[in-house]
């Protein structure tokens, strides 16, 4: 009950402080765009409401099981064909093809495909832990399911941030589903090569290691060093305590500032104790959705609640390092707290799975019934050996 609550509480309070400061941050955007001051928060508003809502029918009607079955291949089909309409007619936004519009309503599929990616690894993990599959078939389902879509996202949408989020979500159910951490830190150095030659073979990626020195501008400091920089007044301007509400002057300066460079803009107006604030609320959203994961009846739970929980975490950590300077910009917006629909809403979804996960927790957790039969079974023979679970991916040592 104490971590849901700690959850919630969290929530809530990361999406408040994003619809205030994206009503302060957009001003400039929206005089710009000849609107309203108002018209940035009303739309973040009605994506809270749906995002609230989508998110309320996952925890309530969607028992975290549900997704062990026939429904997850529709929703993987669905995901699937959504990557492949943007591919065929999607929208180009700053110089990406990543959006869909379908109507009235634009979308960024790779947003929601992300999470049917994890709920797949989780699955292929589960079937596999329980012998319905053997190593050979997890991993050729695994290379089918999810390696060939997130290759045609990453080649089709020059996505290097996505990708990387999803393959973070994958190692988190291989973390959880007891893979040997010398497997796992195989996997690691092999995506770490990978991310390394997506950088330094693309132009335009490897022009953003200019973060390492984004002073060194080009003529008229207009250069690629120009965001960050002006990132670096608004936290220098800001202080300890803020400049106050409204009252940031990089707002006009920043490009993004109400997305993607949305926490520079919190360090200006809110200071360093503001910025502290949002660090330490997503610190608290880390621990209580590790919490709701490891007291999980089930092990699919565990490997929903914990993936989703470190996907959402790392994307904001993810943010926050590309803001103060320390990772090369991603364009990856801040969970709760940047504007965007697809973005907040998925990450809404992504909070009614891991509150799913906790309504089931009443009972022992995975842990407690390993426990549990462990000493079943060395009271009934010292000598025998554990076959309570069966042991991780290439064994355990």
């Amino acid at each position: 009950m104490v971590p849901r609550l700690v959850f919630l509480l969290s929530v809530i309070i990361l999406t408040a402080i994003g619809c205030v400061m994206i009503y302060s941050s957009s001003i400039a955007q929206a005089v710009e765009a000849e609107t309203t001051a108002l018209s940035y928060l009303t739309d973040q508003l009605l994506f809270v409401v749906v995002g609230a809502v989508a998110a309320f029918v996952v925890w309530k009607w969607l028992p975290c099981q549900i997704w062990r079955g026939p429904f997850l291949w529709i929703i993987w089909l669905v995901a699937v064909a959504l990557l492949l309409l943007v591919a065929l007619m999607g929208l180009v936004g700053l110089g990406a093809k990543r959006w869909l519009s379908l109507g009235p309503i634009s979308l960024q599929p790779s947003e929601f495909a992300k999470i049917v990616f994890i709920l797949m690894a989780a699955r292929l993990f589960c079937e596999y832990r329980e012998g319905s599959s053997t190593v050979a078939q997890m991993l050729v389902k695994a290379f089918l399911f999810i390696g060939i879509p997130v290759a045609f996202l990453y080649v089709t949408q020059s996505d290097l941030g996505t990708t990387v989020i999803i393959a973070v979500g994958v190692l988190a159910v291989m973390w959880l589903g007891e893979v040997p951490l010398r497997f796992i830190a195989g996997i690691l150095l092999l995506g770490a090569i990978f991310v390394v030659f997506a950088i330094v073979g693309t132009g335009y990626r490897s022009d953003r290691m200019l973060f390492l020195n984004p002073w060194n501008d080009g003529e008229g400091g207009q250069a690629g060093g120009f965001q960050l920089i002006h990132s670096y007044y608004a936290f220098s301007q800001g202080g300890l305590f803020g400049v106050g509400l409204g009252n940031s002057r990089e707002k006009f300066y920043l490009p993004e500032a109400e997305t993607d460079f949305i926490f520079a803009i919190i360090g200006e107006e809110l200071g360093m104790v503001g910025a502290l604030v949002v660090v330490a609320l997503f610190i608290a959203l880390l621990y209580s959705g590790m919490r709701i994961a490891n007291a999980a009846s089930t092990a699919f739970g565990t490997m929903v609640a914990g993936s989703c929980t470190i996907m959402l975490v790392f994307q904001a950590f993810l943010n926050i390092g590309c803001v103060v300077g320390l990772l090369p910009t991603t364009g990856k917006p801040l969970p709760f707290i940047s504007s965007g629909g697809s973005s907040l809403i998925a990450t809404f979804i992504m909070v009614g799975l891991i509150l799913s996960v906790s309504k089931e927790a009443g009972g022992p957790s995975i842990y407690e019934q390993r426990r549990a039969n462990l000493r079943v079974v060395r009271a009934a023979d010292p000598d025998e050996p554990s076959r309570a679970a069966k042991p991780g991916l290439l064994g355990r040592r």
